[in-house]
């Protein structure tokens, strides 16, 4: 971890969950938190559930997130939703530029980069990922992949976001080949790809940039948490599989202690 930052778990819910299910998986996270726990911690629903696991989760220690925004204020754009309306409903915080979203929607660094503009202005916590291919990482191109990914996903402003959850915009580099796949790097490649992101942060921003949170993602779970979460430069973690089940995500936020 980074001295002096405090680390972030946060648990992105994908297409998973029933109304029902939403406020289960809300409600045992909330109970779990009670009494502290050394990282603070994120839930990022659908947009659907958004709203209800807010209010379900208002005057917790729980923050609430969702998993995209569209780039403009309001308009004409079918099926999308705006920054300013997830700010409305609840949230804190936006994951922007996953790699499923890049994959299956086509979205570019440009496109990534308008987002998190757009998310800081409504208010929110951009958080904006990288990482590489399998084939990218293969042909030794892991890190220039991610290098260009921050140079043209994260905006001018990203080191000074000033947003209800506080401090900066948020990076999580997540391997692509190990998302959902029960894989994960060695701990030497996450703290090389880490120490990358670092670097180029702290050249882009100077200061700002040393203090800002890098989390890891990509197969993340109770059994090598503690492992990964104590490498120099990962101040916390974006959990998928592990975040649908209450009593793993509250391990895994126990293991940055």
């Amino acid at each position: 971890m980074t001295p002096g930052v405090r680390p972030l778990i946060a648990g992105n819910w994908k297409m998973h969950g029933t109304v029902a299910e939403a406020a289960a998986l809300a409600g045992a996270v909330r109970d779990g938190a009670v009494g502290g726990l050394p990282a603070d911690l994120l839930v990022c629903p659908t947009f659907l559930h958004v709203a209800g696991v807010a209010a379900l989760l208002a005057g917790s220690p729980v923050a609430v997130g969702a998993q995209d925004c569209h780039a403009a204020a309001k308009g004409a754009h079918t099926g999308d939703v705006a920054a300013p309306m997830l700010r409305d409903a609840g949230a804190t915080h936006v994951i922007l530029g996953h790699s499923e979203r890049r994959a299956d929607h086509g979205e570019t660094d440009a496109t990534v980069r308008a987002k998190a503009e757009a998310a800081a202005a409504a208010g929110l916590t951009p958080i904006v990922c990288v990482g590489e291919t399998e084939a990218e990482r293969l042909a030794g191109r892991a890190e220039a992949v991610v290098e260009a990914q921050l140079a043209g996903s994260l905006p001018d402003g990203f080191a000074g976001v000033v947003a209800p959850a506080g401090g900066a915009g948020i990076i999580a580099y997540e391997p692509v080949w190990a998302i959902g796949t029960g894989r994960t790097p060695t701990e030497a490649d996450i703290a090389a790809i880490h120490g990358t992101i670092r670097a180029r942060l702290a050249a882009r921003f100077g200061a700002a940039g040393q203090g800002m949170r890098i989390l890891y993602g990509g197969s993340m779970k109770p059994g090598n948490a503690r492992a990964i979460l104590a490498l120099p430069n990962v101040d916390g973690g974006l959990v998928g599989g592990a975040s649908l089940v209450a009593a793993d995500f509250l391990a895994i936020a126990r293991a940055a202690g």
